[in-house]
This record gives C-alpha cells, sequence and structure tokens, in this order.
C-alpha cells in the first residue's frame, strides 16, 4: 500500500485530532505530550509506523489514534480492506511492531 504525499498528510492530521479524544485543553497537552514522546525517541513518529507495517496492513489506512496505557505508547490503526471490512490494528509506537490485528 503506497501512501499519497496528501493521504499522509491527512493521517498525521487525524493522528493530531484523534489524540486529543475530546475537546481543545487535551488537544493541546496530548498533541504536546506526543511531539515531546517523539522528539525524546519513546515513539517513532506516524510516517516511520506506517512504512514499517504498510506489507502487514491489509488495506487503507483510514484512522489513528496514539494512546498512553500503563506507561507504554500505542498506535491504533483503524484499515478497510478492499472488501470494506473495517480492521483494528495496534502497533507499539516504540518499535513498530504489530500487537494484535482484529476485525470490526
Amino acid at each position: 500500500m503506497a501512501l499519497r504525499p496528501h493521504r499522509l498528510r491527512t493521517l498525521m492530521l487525524a493522528t493530531a485530532v484523534m489524540v486529543a479524544g475530546g475537546g481543545a485543553p487535551a488537544f493541546a497537552r496530548d498533541h504536546d505530550d506526543a511531539r515531546r514522546a517523539v522528539e525524546a525517541g519513546e515513539i517513532r513518529p506516524l510516517a516511520d509506523i506506517l512504512n514499517a507495517v504498510k506489507s502487514k496492513l491489509p488495506g487503507d489506512v483510514v484512522g489513528v489514534k496514539l494512546e498512553r496505557e500503563a506507561g507504554v505508547w500505542k498506535y491504533e490503526l483503524r484499515v478497510v480492506d478492499e472488501k470494506g471490512r473495517l480492521f483494528e490494528i495496534h502497533v507499539d509506537a516504540r518499535s513498530g511492531e504489530v500487537e494484535q490485528t482484529k476485525e470490526k
């Protein structure tokens, strides 16, 4: 799956929006936390993650979420395959390793 430049920009914006998980104050705090985590090397940038897992994705990425659970950063990708099925794919944000794939 090759990502066109406009699709990559859309996904990066979606990540920023989805990290917020709610109102504007959370957006600013969560966005800054995510940026600091990338700069500190705690997590890989979204573009790197997408390049690392693109061969394992069953279709087109339609949503991205970045979460920190129990001190561990995870990317959650929503992917729609050619048959219209929706998959949720959990990726370790530090290593880029796909940890779980499930159909929704």
